[in-house]
């Protein structure tokens, strides 16, 4: 069965995008077929990929193709007399194992009737397909794809949109930035997770969903770890005033986020076996020029020659260190993620 990972936090800058782009790579360049799926109405990840952000190419390439997020599950949400048909997504020329299913900036339209799904009180037929909408998209796209790994890059937001697509996933990841605005948005998030799993409890308990065409998951997703990055190395370490968020960090998601997802039947039983420290996946640090010119040509990081990079002598040696190192971080970074979902 494929596996349906979420990137959440609800901060922004703390690389979901950048990991959801790299991590699916990985995992496709190590075999496994892997869909990167853009649920962010910024798009962010598309325009990473497609290379659309120079000359205005987000708006042509939507005149080009059809194929997106929001078109995708228009039968259901624009109430169509049609079913769900599996996505048609892009493939990558260097990549034969990683697809993409692009964003739509309008997607956020879609964030009103997951609203009014989610609160019914009433037999409101039209809406029962709404809830498991969304996953069901995905089975269907990874039948057709024989996909492996589907990873859901999401928008930094507290959203009936967020709720539905991070509950319907299998796992979930939190990626982080080691500084107080991330601290407070885990600690945010020890109260906003119990009421989505909450919310998304009872409308599987309502018969107008169970009836429904396009049933929603019935277990809660599976918390498999932290991310830390965007932090300054040293000697190979975080320097100290990024080591010292890193620190409270961890010790936020250990004494007070785990504890709240085990109530809440959210947490992986193997989780403890695989993080490198605590709950923390991997530490990744902040490749700087590097992500610049992985984002220039639609490239991962992993894979930039000196052609692209556009320097030589001891600058080169020393990107080229850093590019694979930031190799060798990400495959077991993706290696940990296989055996963890097994």
């Amino acid at each position: 069965m494929v596996k349906i990972i979420s990137l959440f936090n609800n901060k922004g800058g703390v690389s979901k995008t950048t990991t959801t782009f790299h991590l699916g790579w990985k995992l496709a360049e190590l075999g496994h077929k892997t869909l990167i799926v853009d649920t962010d109405p910024q798009c962010n990840l598309t325009g990473l990929c497609l290379n659309t952000k120079k000359e205005n190419k987000l708006p042509i390439f939507y005149q080009n193709n059809k194929n997106n997020i929001k078109t995708a599950l228009s039968p259901v949400f624009d109430n169509k007399p049609e079913p769900l048909l599996a996505a048609e997504c892009y493939n990558f020329d260097y990549n034969k194992n990683l697809f993409l299913l692009p964003g739509h900036i309008d997607f956020a339209e879609y964030d009103a009737t997951y609203n009014v799904a989610e609160n019914l009180a009433g037999s409101m037929v039209m809406f029962a397909n709404v809830p498991g909408a969304f996953r069901n998209l995905l089975l269907l796209t990874a039948e057709k794809y024989n996909l492996d790994y589907i990873l859901l890059d999401m928008s930094p937001s507290i959203s009936a949109t967020n709720a539905n697509i991070l509950m319907q996933s299998d796992y979930f990841i939190i990626p982080c930035a080691p500084d107080y605005f991330c601290y407070m948005a885990i600690d945010s998030l020890i109260r906003i997770f119990p009421k989505w799993n909450a919310t998304y409890k009872n409308l599987k308990n309502n018969p107008l969903f169970q009836n429904a065409t396009y049933k929603m998951n019935l277990n809660p997703p599976q918390f498999i770890g932290t991310i830390l990055q965007r932090y300054r190395p040293r000697n190979g370490f975080p320097v100290k005033a990024f080591s010292e968020w890193i620190t409270d960090i961890n010790s936020l998601v250990s004494n007070k986020l785990v504890p709240v997802l085990a109530d809440n039947n959210m947490l992986a039983a193997n989780i403890k076996a695989y993080c490198c420290e605590e709950y923390n996946l991997v530490n990744i640090a902040d490749f700087n020029s590097l992500i610049a010119q992985s984002q220039t040509h639609s490239t991962p990081v992993f894979q930039l020659t000196q052609e692209q990079v556009e320097q030589s002598g001891k600058v080169w040696n020393n990107m080229k260190i850093s590019r694979d190192e930031f190799n060798a971080t990400f495959k077991s970074f993706a290696e940990r993620i296989i055996k963890m979902t097994i």
